[in-house]
């Protein structure tokens, strides 16, 4: 039976818990500051243990968790989340901002139809005598 980790690299661990889709965009967010480890800017490279403190960004919302497992391989979204711990507060946080962005998709007018070869040129040469 293999040994299961103690740690693993950052940008590996949020591409095995399913923050990002490829490992390069959790690098890329790491390096841009959209990831702090134990509240300090860190590096992709920077070992992640259990028990550590992440603070992730990714477009408006935030998660402030815990990593509570480091995985072998990258696994089914369903366990992904048995990864990490999930502070009460940044899962309020985060369920407020939803309904929010929910409630103003409602509030705008959907757009009742696609604009035909007709409109699409109306609306350039409109664009254009700008």
């Amino acid at each position: 039976m293999a040994d299961v980790p103690e740690r693993m690299r950052l940008d590996k661990w949020l591409w095995a818990a399913r923050f990002f889709k490829t490992r390069k965009l959790a690098a890329e967010a790491v390096q841009g500051g959209k990831v702090h480890l134990n509240g300090q800017r860190t590096k992709p490279g920077k070992e992640v243990h259990i028990g550590s403190r992440l603070h992730i960004s990714k477009g408006p919302f935030e998660w402030e968790i815990e990593v509570a497992a480091i995985p072998r391989q990258r696994r089914p979204a369903s366990e992904a989340r048995h990864f990490y711990i999930e502070s009460e507060q940044s899962h309020a946080r985060r369920q407020a901002l939803t309904e929010q962005i929910r409630e103003e998709r409602a509030r705008q007018p959907a757009p009742s139809h696609r604009p035909n070869k007709r409109e699409r040129r109306l609306i350039h040469r409109f664009k254009q005598a700008e």
